[in-house]
């Protein structure tokens, strides 16, 4: 297979839009519903395009109801929503910046408002910004990765556990870089495994309350986050490294959080899922 995989592209604005991209990724879910989800509540951050728009209609598609939080990016939200919908359950979004605390309160309170509870929650925002060597990460840019891709994260938990009851479920997204690294994103890859010590520590921490805590640690999967982090020429080769030689799709993700979210992941916590197009790492 050729190295190059997408067309040369870029976007000047993170954390991406769906609509901007050629081509689209593939959301659609690989699978039938099978009601895994039966009349479940959800909450996705970063739910309006990407792995987390495949989430959500994975999830709408196995019976659950979805709430998704986003920054800005209000096309792509109403296209989450509108296909949700299409799944025949109902769907909130609310736009704003997850490292602010307050609004992941607000964000929690309406959707217990909205729907009555929150089954599932799936920490999937992120941002990422290249550098080419360590000494070119400001303070300002290892603050703001930090806030968005560890504190939101705790920040939505924190909020969301007050409402979780037993069998509920947490999805953490995190990335291979974690385990393998990454020279340019160098911030990005150091918040990645910091939220998989978060998903281990939280799963011991809530294994009494029988809420389940796990991860999915993709590899490169083509979303916005690809030509709004990267220059051209790289984005029209990414995945083309991975032992599958090609980026991965959204859906090929989406299906480990639906799974992890399910009754069929019921002896499993404080585990990481890898699909990673082959790369080997440890667990």
């Amino acid at each position: 297979m050729a190295d190059t995989q997408n067309p040369p592209q870029s976007q000047d604005h993170q954390p991406g839009s769906e609509a901007q991209m050629t081509p689209r990724p593939d959301f659609e879910p690989r699978f039938r519903g099978a009601d895994r989800l039966a009349d479940k509540v959800a909450l996705i951050t970063g739910g309006d395009s990407g792995i987390g728009r495949a989430v959500a209609v994975g999830m709408a598609r196995e019976g659950a109801d979805i709430a998704i939080a986003y920054l800005d990016e209000e096309e792509d939200a109403a296209e989450t929503v509108r296909l949700v919908e299409a799944e025949g359950r109902k769907a909130i979004r609310f736009a704003g910046d997850i490292g602010d605390e307050a609004f992941c309160q607000r964000v929690v309170d309406e959707t217990v408002s909205a729907f009555g509870r929150i089954d599932i929650l799936v920490n999937n925002a992120a941002e990422q910004h290249t550098v080419e060597t360590p000494l070119e990460i400001p303070a300002e840019q290892l603050e703001r990765t930090f806030r968005t891709n560890v504190f939101g994260y705790f920040y939505m938990t924190k909020a969301a556990l007050r409402q979780m009851k037993e069998g509920a479920a947490i999805v953490n997204t995190t990335s291979v870089t974690a385990y393998q690294g990454n020279d340019t994103l160098i911030d990005y890859a150091a918040t990645r495994g910091a939220i998989v010590a978060f998903t281990r520590s939280l799963a011991k921490a809530l294994a009494d309350r029988k809420i389940r805590v796990n991860a999915v640690a993709p590899g490169p999967i083509w979303t916005p986050l690809i030509p709004a982090s990267f220059e051209p020429e790289r984005v029209a080769k990414h995945g083309a490294q991975s032992p599958m030689k090609r980026p991965g799709q959204p859906n090929e993700v989406a299906s480990c959080h639906v799974f992890l979210a399910s009754e069929e992941a019921s002896y499993m916590s404080g585990q990481v899922l890898h699909p990673n197009g082959g790369t080997i790492v440890g667990s």
